[in-house]
C-alpha cells in the first residue's frame, strides 16, 4: 500500500510540474467537486475553444468543450456523493454557475457506452495528461472506497 501511495504521489508531482502553465486563471471555467461542507475535492477544466480531444457540450445553456474523461469524472464524483458544479473563476474566488453537470451531460450523450471507470482507466479514444491524472485519482479513490466498504478502512 505504501509503494502504491508513493507511486501515486510521484506521478502527481511529475504531472503538476509539467502542467504548471495550466493553473486556473481568472475567466476560466471548471467542473469542480466539493464535499457537503464545501471543501474542494477535485476539478476538470472546461474549454471555450475546440481542440482535438474535446467535444461540444452545453451546461445550463452555456456552450463548452469537454474531454470524455471529464464527463466520466463528473459521473463518478456524483456517485461518490460529492457535489459537482460548473464554476467560474472571477479572479477573487470561484462562483458556481451550474449545478449537477453530471445530469446535464452524460457519457451516453457523447455516444460512449463504456462505464465511467472504464473511460477513466484509459479505455477511451484519446489518452491525455488530464485523463491519466483522472485515472490515477479515480483508482486511488475507488480502492479506498472499496476498502472502507469491506470494513478494512484506512
Amino acid at each position: 500500500m505504501i509503494l502504491r501511495l508513493a507511486t501515486l504521489l510521484a506521478a502527481l508531482c511529475v504531472a503538476t510540474v509539467s502542467h504548471a502553465d495550466s493553473l486556473p486563471k481568472p475567466g476560466d471555467y471548471y467542473l469542480i467537486s466539493r464535499d457537503h461542507a464545501g471543501k474542494f475535492i477535485g476539478s476538470h477544466k472546461l474549454f471555450k475553444n475546440e481542440s482535438a480531444d474535446t467535444k461540444r457540450v452545453s451546461y445550463c445553456g452555456n456552450e463548452y468543450f469537454v474531454r470524455d474523461s471529464s464527463v466520466a469524472w463528473t459521473e463518478l464524483e456524483a456517485e461518490f456523493g460529492h457535489i459537482v458544479h460548473v464554476e467560474f473563476n472571477f479572479g477573487k474566488g470561484w462562483r458556481p454557475i451550474c449545478a449537477n453537470p453530471e445530469r446535464e451531460v452524460t457519457l451516453a450523450d457523447l455516444g460512449i457506452t463504456m462505464d465511467a471507470r472504464e473511460v477513466l482507466a484509459g479505455l477511451s479514444t484519446a489518452p491525455s495528461t488530464a485523463s491519466r491524472l483522472a485515472t490515477i485519482g479515480a483508482m486511488f479513490r475507488t480502492s479506498v472506497f472499496e476498502k472502507s466498504e469491506s470494513g478494512l478502512g484506512m
